[in-house]
């Protein structure tokens, strides 16, 4: 009796003793499980965050290349700076100005003499009286009155204007109205003197010396005029343009 319950005790103690392993063993291979699982996932978690970095890296490398692409391209490019262009600020040459303000004043000196003529009915000084140049005849005819008003009336309201616009100020501005102005009123003006000339050599039958000066005036500065317009443009105060810049190296 005493010995059966040493040997069951025996028994009991073996199989405890045995249990107890196979716990620390079972222990053993779940924390080695978990173990491996934690390392694994943190195996792959550096491996994405390395392919992440790589591709982070080569944006970056592009980024810089682009860059550096541009900078090299606008570094070639041509550049332009902003200048004050003198000489289109002064417009047409000086001495073209000068001229045709000569010119009109010359104009206004004689349509001024012309019309106290015509008012006073006097002799022009210097003029013949008979055969083809006969300032009487043409200054008394009826060709010599437009609408009403006398030639000579509208030759002295023509070159007031005139003078205005051919000085300096005029011709300097940078208005493009003004230089639009000019060349339509000489175009009027050259097409009024080529009535005239017709009216005398045809209608009349003499000519005057004194209308002659005038027209030959205006038909200079028409011409002055549309060269001015053909060389210097229609606004030839334009103060500022782009030229290139010198490229160093």
């Amino acid at each position: 009796m005493t010995a059966s319950k040493s040997s069951r005790a025996r028994n009991a103690r073996a199989g405890a003793q045995a249990a107890a392993r196979n716990a620390a063993k079972g222990g053993s291979a779940v924390k080695n499980g978990s173990a491996a699982r934690t390392g694994g996932a943190g195996t792959a978690t550096r491996d994405r965050n390395g392919r992440d970095q790589a591709r982070n890296g080569a944006a970056r490398t592009g980024a810089a290349r682009t860059g550096a692409a541009r900078t090299g391209a606008a570094a070639r490019a041509p550049r332009t700076l902003e200048v004050r262009d003198e000489a289109a600020e002064r417009g047409p040459a000086p001495w073209l100005q000068i001229t045709t303000l000569v010119l009109a004043l010359a104009g206004l000196g004689v349509s001024i003499y012309l019309t106290i003529a015509h008012f006073t009915e006097s002799a022009l000084a210097g003029c013949s009286e008979s055969g083809l140049v006969n300032c009487t005849k043409v200054t008394t005819s009826p060709e010599s009155y437009v609408f009403g008003i006398p030639v000579a009336v509208l030759g002295l309201a023509f070159f007031v204007f005139a003078v205005a616009i051919m000085s300096p100020w005029a011709w300097q501005s940078a208005r493009r109205e003004i230089h639009l102005v000019r060349i339509a009123s000489m175009v009027v003006g050259i097409g009024f003197v080529l009535y005239l000339i017709y009216a005398e050599l045809f209608t009349i039958g003499s000519i005057c010396l004194y209308c002659t000066s005038v027209h030959a005036i205006m038909f200079v500065l028409f011409v002055l005029t549309a060269f001015a317009a053909a060389v210097w443009g229609l606004k030839p105060g334009v103060p500022w343009k782009l030229i290139p810049a010198r490229q160093s190296g």
